[in-house]
């Protein structure tokens, strides 16, 4: 899980945050264990702003990804850092509710979670396929 912090935390050093100061790294392992890796980038706009999750999710499927094995965020907060809810369907997308979500500060995983616990009973691609 080291590779996957290292990832998230060089993302976080590029990230765009120079409204709100956090700064946001993801990374995800696909399932052929490639790793993508995606910043937080802001925009004067707000609404228009991308969040890291998606920056690493938009990575994988760039690069020929289908699934995420397992997915790492981390960010310098007050509080432990989790995916905003419309990252948690994006993440949904592309993994199953036993998919393994890190949750980190720069230094250390923090918690370790299922997609699943963050986004009970949701719905997902097997819903309309």
């Amino acid at each position: 899980m080291t590779d996957l912090l290292d990832a998230a935390n060089a993302a976080r050093a590029r990230a765009h945050a120079p409204y709100s100061g956090y700064r946001v790294g993801a990374a995800l392992r696909d399932g052929d264990g490639r790793i993508h890796a995606g910043a937080n980038v802001e925009n004067a706009a707000y609404p228009l702003g991308l969040c890291a999750e998606a920056a690493a999710i938009a990575a994988m499927v760039t690069a020929g990804g289908t699934a995420i094995a397992e997915f790492l965020v981390v960010a310098e907060g007050a509080a432990l850092v989790t995916p905003c809810g419309g990252c948690r369907q994006r993440i949904r997308e592309f993994a199953e509710p036993a998919t393994p979500i890190h949750l980190a500060e720069p230094g250390a995983v923090l918690a370790t979670v299922t997609l699943g616990a963050l986004l009970p009973m949701s719905f997902g691609p097997d819903h309309i396929r």
